[in-house]
């Protein structure tokens, strides 16, 4: 018993817990969602139905069922259950509840460990369960929204079996809200509430997937509506005033951050205008740095676009630029501008292909050193050593072209830069052939004077 008594919740009390909480699936069939796991005869419904359960990670976006499902499976199990929390516990608890866990195993009963946001947990804390888990003293359940690849030790995960969770569609949260509002135990239906399905559904789309933020919504619209004549009314400019601004699911260290600019880069390597505005404004409302989203686009220029268009480069700089000065709402027009600019222009990887191709010679040749007429001679001793020798200006030439080597021995001929039919790189290719046919009349040249040269001479 407590200081205060009379303060002390009753277990079954209902007033204080929110409706998300209230209103938690007890069974399989009450879950809502999540389909290509639980529907009969798949295999995780499958598993649980037979109480023959196995360390398992649930990976999945918040609201989309995980703890719910834990609990479930809570409640179905013969095995002891326990629920912690990575945000609340550290190394001693695990320790406690390992050994605890041990005494149970040698009594012939299953302890079943629920981790919330295992991913909270470092290397030396997910160490500690590998023993547990390889004697089989514990079935590992743990939960986690961010991706198991990064977050979970290799030996953890390789010891589970990861199920992805998705994010529920707006039709299932608006079932689950259809469900409070009818639910008279655990939901709102005492309340004779008064609210049509448009504004569920607009409830259910702002929510994104959670279902947390559903019923949050819903009873915050509840709570602030004065009944009349036995009704509480939740009308369009009352849900207007509750929704006030979407809270967007995202991390900036996390893997959303990067599934977020790996679909803004593709829809403009892609062409695609309406798909690239898309993307880019969903990662700055989100909060993303714009400096970050600035820096791609200055990238994507050079990756993806190249000399197929020249002046994509200094338009992603001019608007990185205008970040800098004007910061953001504003800035974010500047980006936009540079991103539909280069979704539209004419593409080109030819540019990105010419340097991975001359990094991969780098790596597999000899690197030689520069060829002594492609030196300059500032010092007497340079000039004596051969420094310049052989050297053709350019500009003096007829052609404005030489046939002079400027690779090394060992590479001479390779071609790196390939241009593409797309955008200037057409004229560039022309161009580039040119060149080419101005070098072999010049070697040409250069030969049939080497052959008059060895004539004289004899």
């Amino acid at each position: 018993m407590g200081l205060f008594p009379n303060l002390e919740p009753k277990e079954d009390s209902t007033v204080s817990r929110p409706l998300a909480d209230r209103m938690r699936p007890q069974t399989l069939d009450e879950f809502v969602g999540q389909q290509h796991l639980l529907a009969p005869g798949k295999p995780l419904r499958t598993q649980l139905e037979r109480d023959e359960l196995s360390s398992m990670i649930l990976w999945g976006p918040p609201g989309c069922g995980k703890t719910t499902l834990a609990r479930i499976i809570a409640n179905r199990t013969r095995s002891y259950f326990v629920n912690f929390s990575a945000v609340l516990s550290g190394i001693k608890e695990i320790k406690a509840v390992m050994e605890e866990a041990a005494r149970a195993h040698r009594l012939g009963r299953r302890t079943v460990l629920f981790v919330d946001e295992i991913h909270r947990f470092n290397k030396s804390q997910q160490d500690a369960f590998l023993p547990r888990v390889e004697k089989g003293d514990i079935i590992l359940i743990g939960a986690t929204t961010e991706n198991p690849s990064f977050e979970i030790i290799s030996a953890l995960l390789s010891r589970s079996r990861v199920y992805r969770l998705v994010p529920l569609t707006a039709e299932e949260v608006q079932a689950l809200l259809q469900r409070a509002l009818q639910d008279k135990e655990h939901g709102l239906g005492n309340l004779n509430v008064e609210i049509d399905e448009s504004l569920l559904h607009q409830i259910a789309t702002f929510a994104g997937g959670d279902a947390r933020i559903a019923y949050n919504v819903l009873e915050t619209a509840i709570q602030g509506t004065q009944p009349a004549e036995g009704k509480i009314r939740i009308t369009p400019a009352l849900l207007e005033a509750t929704l006030q601004s979407k809270t967007f699911l995202y991390d900036k260290a996390g893997e959303e951050h990067f599934n977020l600019i790996s679909a803004l880069h593709k829809s403009v390597r892609n062409s695609n205008a309406d798909a690239t505005v898309y993307w880019l404004a969903r990662m700055l409302e989100a909060g993303e740095d714009p400096l970050y989203v600035a820096r791609r686009l200055v990238r994507m220029a050079s990756e993806d676009i190249g000399l197929a268009d020249p002046q994509a480069l200094p338009l992603t700089v001019a608007a990185m630029q205008a970040v800098h000065f004007v910061g953001m709402p504003e800035g974010a027009l500047a980006l936009a501008e540079a991103a539909i600019y280069l979704a539209l222009a004419p593409k080109s990887n030819s540019l990105y292909v010419a340097y991975g191709s001359a990094q991969q010679d780098l790596e597999n040749t000899v690197n030689e050193p520069v060829p002594l007429h492609l030196r300059n001679a500032p010092t007497p001793l340079m000039k004596a050593e051969g420094y310049g020798i052989g050297y053709e200006y350019a500009h003096n030439l007829e052609e404005k072209v030489s046939a002079m080597p400027c690779l090394p021995p060992g590479l001479e001929g390779r071609r790196y830069y390939n241009p593409s039919g797309e955008g200037l790189e057409q004229q560039f290719r022309k161009r580039l052939e040119e060149i080419r046919e101005r070098k072999r009349r010049a070697a040409e040249i250069l030969g049939k004077g080497r052959a008059d040269s060895s004539l004289r001479s004899e």
